[in-house]
């Protein structure tokens, strides 16, 4: 009995890892969720369910592949997974995946960049500049730290969208119900909110790197299955809550100037004065530690390919960043706090757009082509 609760809490585990991993300052602050799906009408109470029922497919496929073959890093997945082809796939999926980290980063200081304007006023350029600097200093000193409370981290940000949108929904259904019938009336074509649909699911399918390290806690391949279907409904579900919040607010002609959804929503609805900064404060945390894991993932890449062993055994002894760690740091923060100019809501629809071509050639099409050439891998 003890041994089938174990196995339950792993296989749950793995699908919350899903979930923080899906989850970032872009979901908390409502951007992601409105450019994607509550703009194409009454589709956003189905589509994001369709999304992440795509992901669950490719991500169980992919958990189950790693845990039969016992390949539990990424390149040695991919080596796997892709056979042959590994000396041209593997090394696409690294650009990907290097596009990726660029790419997050950036989101993540535009995301905390626009809170900081929404609720203090300063200018976006400023406010991008003093989260950049923060990034930067506890990339450089604190990465530790962050790793220590990510994940409560990532509870509290959770208990504050439910302390957020529950009471709105709640207070907001004659909204939301006013809301669903102008958008049946004025509804976009079901093609467009697929594809949008599929657009957001297609550039989440690169997280397959971050999870199959988490396919050795599975007992047998199958828990994948489990896990993924777990994490399909939690994922869901909360998209779906954040889409009917927005919905109170989406049809305000001031709606669509928003940066930050979220925040717009609360100012809005009930509450104001106490949820307002609480949901702005968590956001901005979520935020920095996403940009802080991944800018601190990408100088490691770095460094292990243009320092020495003997700089990386000194900066590990004495727990001091190298000077070229600072260096590559710095650039990269500079990069990202470059990139963050082009706005929130511009980097969500087009850069994360961007990354869902790439992934279409390098994971979407070699997958069903392995599904059905080794026919879901047992041929």
């Amino acid at each position: 009995m003890e041994k089938k609760e174990t196995r339950n809490a792993l296989i749950l585990g793995v699908a919350f890892v899903w979930f923080t991993t899906h989850f970032g300052g872009g979901f908390a602050s409502g951007a992601q969720l409105y450019s994607y799906y509550v703009r194409f009408g009454i589709w956003c109470l189905i589509m994001p369910a369709f999304a992440m029922l795509y992901n669950a497919v490719f991500f169980a496929y992919g958990l189950a592949f790693a845990r039969k073959h016992e390949v539990y890093d990424y390149r040695s997945y991919n080596n796997a997974f892709y056979g042959k082809y590994a000396p041209i796939f593997s090394n696409l999926f690294e650009v990907l995946y290097i596009a990726v980290m660029c790419v997050a980063p950036a989101v993540a200081f535009a995301t905390g960049g626009a809170t900081l304007n929404t609720v203090t006023g300063i200018p976006y350029l400023l406010c991008t500049l003093i989260i950049g600097a923060f990034i930067f200093v506890v990339a450089i000193f604190g990465t530790d730290i962050v790793r220590k409370v990510s994940s409560a981290l990532s509870i509290l940000i959770i208990l504050g969208l439910l302390i957020v949108y529950i009471p709105n929904i709640a207070v907001g259904v004659d909204k939301i119900g006013a809301t669903a019938s102008a958008m049946k009336e004025t509804s976009l074509p079901l093609g467009k909110a697929l594809y949008s649909a599929f657009i957001y699911g297609t550039f989440q399918l690169a997280n397959i790197a971050v999870f199959v390290q988490h396919a050795r806690t599975f007992q047998e391949p199958s828990d994948a299955k489990k896990s993924m279907f777990l994490g399909f409904l939690v994922n869901s579900i909360l998209m779906i809550m954040v889409a009917l919040g927005l919905m109170t607010v989406c049809m305000d002609p001031e709606m669509a100037q928003q940066s930050v959804p979220t925040i717009f929503m609360v100012q809005n609805g009930v509450g104001a004065s106490f949820m307002t900064p609480l949901i702005s404060v968590l956001i901005i945390l979520g935020a920095v530690s996403t940009a802080v894991n991944m800018v601190a993932a990408m100088v490691k890449r770095v460094c292990s390919s243009i320092e020495t062993k003997e700089e990386q055994e000194r900066a590990e002894a004495t727990g001091k960043p190298s000077r070229k760690s600072i260096i590559i740091a710095l650039v990269c923060c500079l990069a990202d706090f470059g990139i963050a100019q082009f706005g929130l809501l511009t980097l969500i629809s087009k850069a994360y757009s961007g990354l869902a071509y790439l992934a279409i050639p390098v994971i979407l099409v070699p997958y069903i082509v392995h599904m059905v050439v080794t026919r879901f891998d047992t041929k």
